[in-house]
């Protein structure tokens, strides 16, 4: 990569819902989009690096590879989850629908351990499917449109966060009753939320420039804080965006005044900011190896119908001092 940061060629033609990395190759991201396509590019080509540019029934909300670079998934406005062949990125096709929800789907993720994709819809409802036979395993009801949803690792959780502000934790392996409910710690509707790469909490975001990092064990809820980001002046941006770095567990926020920052969670620190995006800041995403992190640059209609930016994607070139943890300060004289 020439320079730290660059633009992708052939971006959507219109907003840009999801960017997504491969699990295994850190070259391989998948972006969807409102204009009704999901697309694949190959990072490893920067010249041409478009290699499947897939057309769908409607606009795309999400997408996911799963469980390897030959298949995709994608989650629509129309409601359905379809399976899209990729094939390592040199191609594919438009797929089919192997099952849908009653209202738009909003998320997906791709659970390794399980083998399964779970979707997050506005119909108050998120799957469990298997990607390969198409068959949905399970359904579970939440209150409220899921808005935000991610996986954690070991014993794997499924996190969602809708639109009345709950949080609810399940197991995995088993949607019938969530382990854990919650309401949000912020105050404003959740806009985004990831879990930590090692499992033991997550992070969200809302509309009203916050963040709020929470745990899942009991005796680790002393631990929990919020704080404020992407406001300029007396002007608050939503947080649309969140991705943690796989090996630091450090993490990213992408704003709607158009900032990348870059987070040390453990100390509560920030570590540095990225020169300001063209528009909002839509989807982030790390690549599996941390040496890559996408950004959609996308207006996201905070102000409605208007003039704006042309959609990119851009391909960030990771700094070690932008995701390496601070020192612990030395503790004070007696």
């Amino acid at each position: 990569m020439a320079t730290p940061l660059y633009n992708v060629p052939d971006p959507p033609s219109d907003g840009v819902s999801c960017v997504s990395f491969s699990a295994s190759n850190p070259d391989l991201l998948l972006c969807s989009s409102w204009d009704t396509t999901v697309r694949c590019y190959d990072l490893g080509r920067p010249a041409s690096p478009l290699v499947a540019s897939l057309p769908q029934p409607s606009a795309c909300l999400a997408a996911c590879f799963a469980g390897g670079d030959d298949l995709a998934v994608v989650g629509s406005v129309d409601g359905a989850v379809r399976a899209v062949r990729v094939d390592g990125g040199r191609g594919g096709g438009a797929g089919a629908a192997f099952g849908s929800h009653d209202a738009g789907v909003r998320c997906l993720r791709y659970d390794g351990e399980g083998g399964v994709v779970f979707s997050g819809s506005w119909d108050r409802t998120v799957g469990c499917w298997d990607p390969r036979s198409g068959q949905r395993e399970a359904t579970a009801q939440v209150p409220g449109k899921v808005f935000a949803l991610d996986v954690a690792a070991g014993p794997t959780r499924v996190v969602v966060g809708t639109s009345d502000r709950h949080v609810l934790v399940f197991d995995a392996r088993r949607l019938d009753a969530p382990l854990q409910r919650r309401e949000s710690s912020l105050k404003h509707q959740t806009r985004c939320l990831r879990c930590f790469p090692g499992g033991d909490g997550f992070a969200v975001s809302s509309i009203e420039g916050r963040v709020a990092v929470e745990y899942f064990a009991d005796e680790a809820q002393g631990r929990k804080y919020a704080f404020k980001c992407h406001r300029v002046g007396k002007v608050v941006y939503p947080v649309n965006a969140l991705a943690f770095h796989p090996a630091h567990g450090t993490f990213a926020t992408g704003g709607s005044d158009g900032f990348v920052n870059l987070w040390d969670g453990a100390h509560k620190k920030r570590l540095c900011q990225l020169p300001q995006f063209p528009t909002s800041v839509a989807a982030l995403a790390f690549n599996c190896d941390g040496s890559k992190l996408a950004v959609a640059s996308s207006y996201c209609f905070e102000e409605g119908e208007k003039d704006h930016p042309k959609d990119e994607i851009y391909v960030h070139a990771v700094q070690p001092h932008e995701v390496t943890p601070k020192a612990a300060p030395p503790p004070a004289k007696a």
